[in-house]
C-alpha cells in the first residue's frame, strides 16, 4: 500500500511553505496545493491519506471543498484551519464532516496532532471502504429490476409483496432475486441485505 499522503491546501504562500516543511521535517508526505481547484485536479482517491486545508480561500473555499469531497466515493479525513472570526464557519464544516480544526494561530504540535488523528481515521475507514468499494461494484452489476426487487428485499418484503408492487409474478420475482444473488455473490439474504446496507451507507 503507497505510503499516505498529507494533502495541505492553503492560498498563502508563506503559510503553505512553512506548514509544508514542518510536515516534512516530520517524516510526512505532503503535498502543497495553491486552491482547492489544484487540489481536486491532483487529487487521486486511490491513494491513502488526508486533506487540511484553509477554510477562506478564493474560488472553492474550504466548506464547498468539503461537500465536493462528501460526493466521492472515497472520502479522506478533513482538518480545517481557521482564524478566530471563522470559527463558526469550522463548525459548520465539523457538521460537514471535518473530523477537526484548528484555530490561527496554532503551536506545530496541535498541527501535528491533528494531522495524526486525521491519518489515523484514513488508516481505520480504509477496510470498510474497500469493502464498500467492492460492494458497490457488485451491485453495479444490477439491472434495474434486479435492484427494485433488491430494494424490496432489502426493506424486508416477502416475494409476493415485492410481486404486487412491482406489478410481475412472484415466479418472475424469484427470477430476479436468484440473478441478484448469483451477480453479488451473495451467500444469504443476510449477506445480500449486509452489503447493499454497507454500499449505501457509504454513499450518504
Amino acid at each position: 500500500m503507497a505510503e499516505p499522503v498529507v494533502h495541505l491546501i492553503d492560498d498563502d504562500d508563506a503559510v503553505r511553505q512553512a506548514l509544508g516543511f514542518l510536515l516534512m521535517t516530520s517524516g510526512f508526505a505532503v503535498r502543497a496545493h495553491e486552491s482547492a481547484t489544484a487540489f481536486l485536479e491532483r487529487f487521486d482517491p486511490a491513494r491513502p491519506g488526508c486533506v487540511v486545508t484553509d477554510v477562506r480561500m478564493p474560488g472553492i473555499d474550504g466548506l464547498e471543498l468539503l461537500r465536493l469531497l462528501r460526493r466521492q466515493r472515497v472520502r479522506p479525513p478533513v482538518v480545517v484551519m481557521t482564524g478566530h472570526g471563522d470559527v463558526p464557519l469550522a463548525v459548520e464544516a465539523m457538521k460537514a464532516g471535518a473530523v477537526d480544526f484548528l484555530e490561527k494561530p496554532f503551536d506545530d504540535e496541535s498541527f501535528l496532532a491533528a494531522v495524526r488523528l486525521a491519518l489515523e481515521r484514513a488508516r481505520d475507514d480504509a477496510p470498510r471502504a474497500a469493502a464498500a468499494a467492492a460492494a458497490r461494484a457488485r451491485l453495479d452489476a444490477l439491472s434495474a429490476r434486479e435492484r427494485e426487487v433488491l430494494d424490496g428485499l432489502v426493506a424486508g418484503r416477502q416475494n409476493k409483496a415485492i410481486a404486487y408492487d412491482l406489478d410481475i409474478s412472484p415466479r418472475t420475482v424469484e427470477a430476479h432475486r436468484a440473478a441478484v444473488m448469483a451477480k453479488t455473490g451473495a451467500s444469504s439474504l443476510s449477506d445480500l441485505v449486509r452489503m447493499a446496507l454497507l454500499a449505501r451507507a457509504a454513499e450518504d
